[in-house]
């Protein structure tokens, strides 16, 4: 590269956004990010909720934040960000111990999440979260398990991405409890709906959460110690700016314009107006929503992989955090609240904020002492106390029926959340009420992995000279709507820029998914096998675990 620094204009200030120009600004590059709302981070930003009750602003998420051991490239930024106190925003980690997976009417149990390291910790690792599922269930799930595991990328991508989990899994067959516990338990924690996903999305995610608990060279999930803007978003953008990098708020970007050939600049509407904003490369990290209105004939002809951009299909994950007097820790880690219609899951924080910088207590008038952070993931499902969908509720309806949903299970043996600890709530401000509307609108959709999205897809590096992608719809090996897809995506969309730009230096490093290496052989028999036709050993009929054991002494033998 020459002595003169390219300029790169960064639509959107997400994590995609942030990460592309933390990558772009560290290599001396002239960075500029433009972001459509006042501050920055996207979902992963915290805002700020005006109590009830007057004082200074309570700490509220879009939704808890959450960060599994294999977010390898999100941990590995997050260890570049310095903080005041001279760590690094990855210190404000804290890893979770334990998921409470509560029931009305089933068992409750509490699953530990660190690494075992006695036989009983193992013995808990492995058992499944009820004792009503029954002996043939679990080794049902464990044989489809293992016929994904020995499936080939082929199998993977060309049939196994065109089959639903909840087919895959027999899950109208199987009992209810073999269907919360099994099929819908990952709904809970990423945006992918069983009766939706492909089979190789969830699965995939399912097996690297599994490794992130029994590999001891992996670190365990973790979330952060005080709201997210505070002890990560601030941060970044503090070492961003002293990298020299520009941010435009409040600028939403309303055209890409193309020639047919490449994109010819960029049409903002910000504080002052509409402005036209040119730069040598591109760098889109828009949402996929935002990016599918933007996609026009000419600029789908600079970039045909765009074309799929449209049909990619959302759905809505997101939060509602209710303020209370007395401190509810509910566990050291995740609360899933299986027999909850509106697929709940909730973190209590102050337990993870004791070390960190931020004092709930001197929120509101100063009598908060806990915060419960719930995650509302399925908004089309009648609720118990309206027998409407959340969707079609108001905020109040939402945050009753929400309550109601939380209580009915945690206080079926003893009374947990009380009513007269309830302080305040706030709702995920994406979420919108107009008046006289009988549906709310969701201003933050979440990207799900729909059977056959993922060829719908764009690469990081467009066939545009000059236009790059990063954000979560973009194909990447983690392959779900995350805060670590927006960064992998950002690192490819990175080492794009520096590739054409003839950059000499060295370029982002990137991870990518782990399996078992035990099952490379037989993945690699099997591709063999895909290839002219035949199906997978797991789905004959005479024994798996022979074929598989078969199999194994072939390539053993080779």
């Amino acid at each position: 590269m020459g002595t003169e620094q390219p300029s790169v204009a960064i639509l959107g200030g997400g994590v995609g956004g942030l990460t592309a120009a933390h990558e772009l600004a560290e290599r001396g590059f002239d960075v500029t990010v433009y972001e459509a709302n006042n501050r920055l981070g996207g979902k992963a930003s915290s805002f700020r909720h005006e109590p009830s009750g007057g004082g200074r602003p309570l700490p509220a998420e879009h939704g808890f934040r959450y960060v599994p051991g294999f977010y390898r490239n999100l941990r590995d930024t997050l260890s570049r960000i310095p903080t005041p106190d001279g760590g690094s925003v990855a210190d404000n980690l804290i890893s979770t111990t334990e998921t409470l997976v509560a029931s009305v009417s089933g068992t409750e149990t509490l699953k530990e999440t660190r690494t075992p390291t006695t036989v009983r910790e193992w013995m808990s690792a492995i058992k499944p979260a009820s004792d009503e599922l029954t002996v043939s269930e679990i080794a049902h799930f464990q044989r489809r398990l293992l016929v994904f595991l020995t499936s080939g990328r082929l199998r993977r991508e060309r049939e196994l991405e065109y089959v639903t989990l909840w087919e895959f899994l027999d899950a109208d067959n199987r009992s209810k409890a073999y269907r919360q516990h099994l099929a819908e338990i990952t709904q809970a924690l990423v945006a992918m709906h069983p009766r939706r996903a492909s089979t190789r999305a969830i699965l995939q995610i399912h097996v690297q959460l599994a490794l992130d608990q029994i590999d001891p060279d992996r670190p365990t999930e973790a979330v952060l110690n005080g709201p997210t803007s505070d002890v990560w978003i601030d941060p970044w953008v503090t070492q961003l700016r002293s990298l020299g990098v520009r941010f435009r708020t409040n600028a939403r970007v309303t055209a890409i314009d193309s020639d047919g050939v490449s994109v010819t600049g960029v049409s903002i509407d910000g504080p002052d107006g509409p402005s036209s904003v040119t730069a040598d490369y591109y760098v889109a990290a828009v949402p996929v929503e935002v990016m599918a209105r933007l996609v026009t004939p000419a600029l789908e002809r600079a970039a045909p992989s765009l074309a799929g951009v449209g049909r990619l299909d959302t759905a809505w994950m997101n939060g509602i955090q209710f303020y209370l007097t007395e401190d509810v820790p509910l566990g050291h880690g995740h609360q899933v609240y299986v027999d909850s219609p509106w697929a709940l899951t909730s973190i209590s924080q102050r337990q993870f904020w004791e070390t960190g910088p931020f004092d709930i207590e001197s929120c509101g008038d100063g009598s908060v002492r806990g915060v419960l952070s719930v995650n509302i993931s399925d908004w089309d499902e009648p609720g118990v106390v309206y027998g409407r969908p959340a969707r079609e509720c108001t905020p109040e309806e939402i945050r009753t029926e929400v309550w109601t949903q939380l209580t009915d299970h945690l206080n079926r043996d003893e009374l947990r959340l009380a009513d007269e600890a309830l302080y305040d709530w706030v709702l995920d401000e994406a979420i919108v009420h107009s008046d006289g509307a009988d549906r709310l609108t969701n201003a933050a959709p979440l990207l799900i992995n729909t059977v056959g999205s993922r060829h719908d897809r764009p690469r990081a590096e467009t066939a545009a000279p000059n236009l790059m992608l990063a954000a979560d719809y973009v194909r990447t090996e983690t392959d779900i709507a995350s805060m670590e897809s927006a960064n992998e995506a950002a690192r490819r969309a990175v080492r794009a820029v520096l590739r054409r730009s003839k950059w000499d230096g060295p370029v982002p490093r990137l991870w990518g998914l782990d399996e078992p290496q035990i099952f490379e052989p037989i993945k690699r028999q099997d591709d063999f096998a895909y290839r002219f036709g035949a199906p997978h050993p797991g789905e004959l009929g005479e024994g798996f675990r022979s074929t598989v054991r078969s199999i194994g002494r072939g390539v053993n033998r080779e």
